[in-house]
This record gives C-alpha cells, sequence and structure tokens, in this order.
C-alpha cells in the first residue's frame, strides 16, 4: 500500500515534470531566438537554407568562446603546483590566444608571455595555457587580462615575481572603425621582482624577444 509521500510524489512526477521540462527548453531556446530577430533586424530570412541552423550555431559557438566563465582558475592551478627547488625564472612564451572584446563582441588574438620565479614550487606547464584560456575565454579587454594572469600566478606558490606581455590583433580595430591591418597591441603586467628589479625584467623581455635594441 502506498503511503501519502510515494502519491504525492507521483502526483508531481505526472503534473509538473512535463511544465519543468518545458520551461527548460524555452528558457534554453532563448538564444537562438534572439540570434533569428538579430537575423531578421539586418534583413536576413532565418528561415532560408543556409541561415536556418544559424541560430544554434551561434549559440554553441558562444558557449564555447565564454566558457571561462564556468571555470574556477584557482582551481586550474591548485592542480599543478608541485615541489620543486627552483630560483630561476621559468618562461613559457607563445601561448596562443583567443578572446573576445567586450566592447563589440568581435575577436581578438594574438600570444601570451608568461614569467615566473618561485622559491620551491612550480607549475605544471599545461595549466599555464589553461589559465590562459580561462580569462580569454570570456569578454574581455586585453588590459585586464594580462592583469588578470599575472595576478592569478603570484599568490598560489608565493612568487618572487610575475611577468606577462601579450601581443594581440583586434578585428574591432581591423575589420571596422579605422580598419588599420598591421596594427597590434602589447600590454605587460609586471609584479614583485619582474617590476622592482630591472635586471629581472630585462631578462624576461630578452628571453621572449621583446628586448629594446
Amino acid at each position: 500500500m502506498r503511503s501519502l509521500w510515494d502519491s504525492f510524489k507521483i502526483y508531481i512526477m505526472l503534473n509538473w515534470t512535463p511544465v519543468l521540462f518545458a520551461g527548460d527548453k524555452r528558457e534554453d531556446k532563448f538564444m537562438e531566438d534572439a540570434i533569428r530577430k538579430i537575423l531578421r533586424e539586418i534583413g536576413e530570412d532565418p528561415d532560408r537554407e543556409g541561415l536556418k541552423n544559424t541560430p544554434l550555431r551561434v549559440k554553441l559557438s558562444m558557449e564555447y568562446l565564454t566558457q571561462g566563465y564556468k571555470e574556477d582558475p584557482g582551481k586550474i592551478l591548485k592542480k599543478a603546483i608541485f615541489h620543486e627547488h627552483c630560483d630561476h625564472m621559468i618562461i613559457v612564451r607563445d601561448i596562443e590566444l583567443y578572446s573576445l572584446c567586450e566592447h563589440h563582441m568581435l575577436p581578438f588574438f594574438g600570444k601570451c608571455h608568461i614569467g615566473y620565479i618561485s622559491k620551491d614550487k612550480v607549475y605544471g606547464v599545461s595549466k599555464l595555457a589553461r589559465l590562459v584560456d580561462c580569462f580569454a575565454r570570456r569578454l574581455q579587454v586585453q588590459e585586464r587580462l594580462t592583469q588578470q594572469i599575472a595576478s592569478c600566478l603570484m599568490k598560489p606558490i608565493k612568487a618572487e615575481g610575475v611577468g606577462v606581455v601579450i601581443e594581440a590583433q583586434h578585428l574591432c580595430m581591423m575589420m571596422r572603425g579605422v580598419t588599420k591591418q598591421n596594427s597590434k597591441m602589447i600590454t605587460s603586467a609586471m609584479l614583485g621582482s619582474f617590476r622592482s628589479e630591472h635586471a629581472t625584467r630585462d631578462e624576461f623581455l630578452n628571453l621572449i624577444g621583446m628586448a629594446r635594441s
């Protein structure tokens, strides 16, 4: 014999589950509906063959390009901190990055160079690339992106110093507006000894190929 609680659960399942799933489905379609409206606004027909599946493709693309919001940079680094007596500079250069400018939601892309000095701990090298992706796969400005990466690397291993340099080209400046095709933006964030000691900073810039001639 069923208890009152069992009967109640069956009632909820039969009467409310379809409503809940319908609600999730409607919410899941929100971005696609918005993209269809944008297509109409620019004078296109979202129902024509070439555009019929475009709203879904754009939605999936945006979810991928902004997945950094769902990632925790602290957890990324925490999984890859190793004890190693090492008091010299460690550099990973030419890390590819792709991000979206928050002003026009157009891509900017380029390379990130990371250097740090620590006394008894090091980062797993692949996690540095993952950290760059974590912050890059959000709506960004290059200046903030550079600072976020540097600040995140400093504390977990109590680094003596951290240097981050990003070189990037911005489509919001290349394919619209001033349309300058060969322009490149360079930003740097120097923390600890990379900021206070000229020799350390110069060594870093020399090793990533950006020393002043």
